[in-house]
């Protein structure tokens, strides 16, 4: 293999290709330090991509000029093949591994990050020509998957940053407070509502009596012996007529 060695005085205008084949020589970090200058541009392009990722375009640059580096290093120019050709997929490579291993916060398989990642590119490259949001038809046609598997990568790339419930939230021009302090707790009055219409409900098929005796015995809290007195019938009558209503009722309730 020839050496070709080259001056820092030249350098800027040494074409491409001697520059890759003089670095792939000697490993000059001069010839390095030029190369990625001029390729930068082109990392950062790819970074563009993914730029609708809400990760900072700084961050996804920095990714992709790792990129960019590795494929210098590893770059064989004997191969004959075009350096940006070699370099793409390189550079692309790590910005995936940047999303998988440290972009989400949950973990996401692979191949629904990527779409998330699509989804997002094309809802933007639509949106510009259509001049309105594309549909989830739009969407499906344009990535040849189905509706449902858009609905999943929207989904998912909610995931990718979910908010803090310490995050300081404003509530209609009132001092700002933490997301926890607005969510809701579970009401316990929803159950209690059910079970009071399946109560009412189960009442109607109570007789006369039979409500009167519940009546003085659960609301006025009579005794056993005072209900007998008041409706006039044995204190065991009594005791039957609240077992067996409340057995009715029990039952009616388990109908509903």
């Amino acid at each position: 293999m020839t050496v070709i060695t080259i001056t820092s005085r030249d350098l800027t205008r040494v074409p491409d290709e001697v520059l890759l084949d003089a670095y792939h020589a000697d490993r000059d970090p001069r010839a390095r330090e030029e190369l990625v200058r001029r390729f930068l541009p082109f990392a950062r392009k790819l970074a563009l991509r993914y730029v609708h990722s809400r990760e900072p375009l700084d961050d996804l640059v920095q990714v992709a000029s790792v990129g960019l580096l590795n494929a210098i290093e590893r770059f064989e120019p004997g191969r004959g093949k075009k350096f940006t050709s070699f370099a793409a997929p390189t550079i692309v490579g790590e910005l995936k591994r940047h999303f998988r291993d440290k972009g989400w916060t949950v973990h996401v398989p692979r191949d629904l990050q990527e779409r998330a990642l699509a989804v997002s590119r094309h809802t933007e490259r639509l949106s510009a020509r259509l001049g309105r949001s594309p549909t989830l038809d739009e969407l499906a046609g344009a990535l040849d998957c189905t509706i449902e598997q858009v609905m999943e990568a929207i989904d998912a790339a909610h995931n990718y940053h979910p908010a803090s419930l310490d995050a300081p939230v404003a509530n209609d021009g009132e001092d700002r407070c933490a997301l926890a302090e607005t969510l809701g707790n579970e009401d316990d009055g929803f159950e209690l509502a059910e079970h009071r219409q399946a109560l009412a409900a189960s009442w109607l098929t109570l007789s006369d009596v039979e409500r009167e005796v519940l009546s003085l015995r659960l609301v006025h809290e009579l005794t056993q012996r005072e209900i007998s007195q008041r409706i006039g019938c044995s204190q065991m009558h009594v005791s039957r007529l609240l077992r067996r209503s409340m057995i009715r009722l029990d039952a009616a309730a388990l109908a509903n």
